[in-house]
């Protein structure tokens, strides 16, 4: 499964801390699937084909320091371990544009994937894609700029990051299915 971090409502689509979202939304558009919402997970679900295996592709519907119940949720109903979930959410520690793939525990200090550690309550390694946004300029706080929207050319590195990450990584699916 991957999991794209977010807030909902449309007052937050293009905000920096709905990144994951933006990868995912990008991600089910290349395959061509629409995603569905789901109210018993409190979130929005789809599913594309890799290497003839299915993936569900999933974005939670609530804030994003309360996301970890909807993702245990779905990953419990369709027997997914969190090591088997590939989260995707901002980070402040990379410039806008930088993806960085990580392998391990730990949120950094990102708080939705905090919660999510919480409410799985084991230490578990598992797989994330952090997006890079930037570090806010010292006059604004740090809850301040990640609901705020990019500038136009950081939206530009990101979504062109995005792209070129899911081309390089899932171009292979067109030749093997």
């Amino acid at each position: 499964m991957i999991v794209g971090l977010g807030n909902p409502f449309k007052k937050y689509n293009h905000t920096r801390h709905n990144v994951g979202i933006w990868y995912l939304k990008l991600l089910s558009n290349f395959f061509n699937e629409n995603f569905k919402n789901s109210k018993k997970f409190s979130g929005y679900i789809s599913k594309i084909f890799f290497l003839k295996k299915k993936i569900i592709l999933f974005i939670p519907n609530i804030f994003m320091n309360l996301n970890g119940l909807a993702i245990f949720q779905i990953s419990s109903f369709y027997n997914i371990n969190l090591s088997e979930i590939l989260v995707v959410h901002d980070e402040l520690d990379l410039s806008p544009g930088i993806l960085k793939f990580k392998y391990g525990y730990g949120s950094n200090g990102h708080k939705g994937l905090k919660n999510i550690i919480q409410i799985f309550k084991k230490k578990i390694y598992y797989t994330r894609l952090s997006i890079g946004i930037g570090r806010p300029h010292k006059e604004q706080d740090v809850s301040s700029f990640v609901l705020s929207k990019p500038r136009l050319n950081e939206k530009k590195k990101i979504l062109k990051s995005i792209n070129k990450s899911i081309h390089s990584i899932f171009s292979v699916n067109i030749k093997n299915n």
